[in-house]
């Protein structure tokens, strides 16, 4: 499956962020984004989030990112298993206590921990 990009792309430094505009599931946009060849977008400082934050506000859709709840409720890490150097969340958040292993972007760009089923944006990094 080829990732049809129509615009909807951001490059940043080394990476490249990109939609299919696609909702799906957790799990779907982690696995539609290895199929592509990429990972789901994990924003690493302010200028990757920002980057991560135009496709979103470009869809107006949530997107989820590459950031997942550890063993430890509360703590939060990339899905590669390295610790957090950077974080956006919003007011108040993370709340889930262990209930919302996952992470999605509103459109302002802040982060809120949330349950994986829902349906977001697919964003990959390249």
């Amino acid at each position: 499956s080829v990732l049809a990009l129509n615009g909807k792309i951001r490059e940043v430094g080394e990476k490249i962020f990109a939609s299919n505009g696609k909702k799906v599931d957790f799990g779907s946009a982690v696995k539609s984004c290895e199929e592509a060849g990429g990972t789901i977008a994990s924003p690493m400082n302010e200028e990757e989030n920002k980057a991560i934050l135009s496709i979103v506000q470009q869809y107006n859709q949530y997107a989820y990112l590459g950031i997942k709840e550890g063993e430890t409720s509360g703590q939060f890490k990339y899905i590669n298993g390295m610790p957090l150097n950077y974080t956006k969340w919003h007011q108040y958040e993370p709340n889930g206590k262990g209930t919302e292993k996952c992470v999605e972007m509103y459109t302002d760009g802040s982060w809120n921990d949330k349950k994986c089923n829902l349906y977001r944006l697919t964003i990959c990094e390249f």
